[in-house]
């Protein structure tokens, strides 16, 4: 099974609020931009009509790569409110 047939077993309960954040003014000095390559759920994406990170913050594993990742420390990450995020399933 490949990773986005894994991903695809995931269920989510989105919450209204995000719970990343981040800075767009740090982002746009960022020249790697390392955030939209390590989340392995495609949290991150580069908009380049608003030159800013687009978070699609529904769809977080809850890993954290991203924060540790971030050289610039700029990903501000908590866990979802209670019953929000990503829902683990065995099998």
């Amino acid at each position: 099974m490949n990773i986005n047939e894994k991903l695809a077993t995931l269920k989510y309960n989105k919450d209204e609020k995000s719970h990343l954040i981040v800075d767009n003014e740090i982002c746009k000095k960022c020249k790697n931009k390392v955030c939209l390559y390590v989340c392995p759920a495609d949290v991150y994406s580069y908009n380049d009509d608003t030159d800013n990170i687009t978070i699609r913050y529904e769809n977080c594993l809850e890993c954290g790569t991203c924060k540790i990742a971030c050289p610039s420390k700029n990903i501000k990450w908590s866990y979802p409110s209670v019953q929000f995020g990503v829902k683990y399933r065995n099998g």
